[in-house]
């Protein structure tokens, strides 16, 4: 079966409490309950992780890149300074797409930029929960062949 790794950094367990404006009123959970049910559609399984730490994250991608067909990534916090994440990431050698639920281009200029967008096939922002939908659609689109 196809697999696909949900990366999720630091402060993305706080959904549906921080920020709705920039980030939604839906939780973490809520989102990957919409994943999985779009996910089953595809016949497609997400293994999942959030942790505020980033060796955590690099453990997870060293550890199931080896049987994952593509990565999921929102990396939040990490997305300027993230550079162990990054290089687990790379070793992986997978397809992989960048999730923002906001649109980090036109927040604060800190914000702005992302390490991992120049080794991803695509980046997604901006679009709220839906962008982690679009990421598995591609993805699978991807492995297919259709794009």
């Amino acid at each position: 079966m196809i697999t696909f790794l949900v990366v999720n950094g630091p402060n993305l367990n706080m959904l549906g409490i921080r920020d709705p404006e920039q980030y939604g009123s839906m939780t973490l959970d809520q989102i990957q309950n919409k994943m999985i049910a779009r996910a089953k559609e595809l016949e497609v399984n997400l293994l999942f992780i959030q942790s505020n730490n980033e060796s955590k994250l690099v453990d997870f991608v060293q550890q199931n890149g080896s049987n994952a067909h593509g990565i999921i990534i929102n990396p939040a916090g990490l997305t300027r300074i993230g550079f162990p994440l990054l290089d687990a990431c790379i070793d992986a050698k997978l397809p992989m797409v960048e999730v923002h639920l906001s649109n980090p281009d036109k927040r604060e200029i800190w914000r702005q930029g992302s390490i991992f967008s120049v080794i991803c096939n695509g980046s997604i922002c901006g679009l709220g929960w839906m962008g982690y939908i679009a990421a598995i659609e591609y993805l699978s689109a991807n492995l297919s062949g259709e794009v």
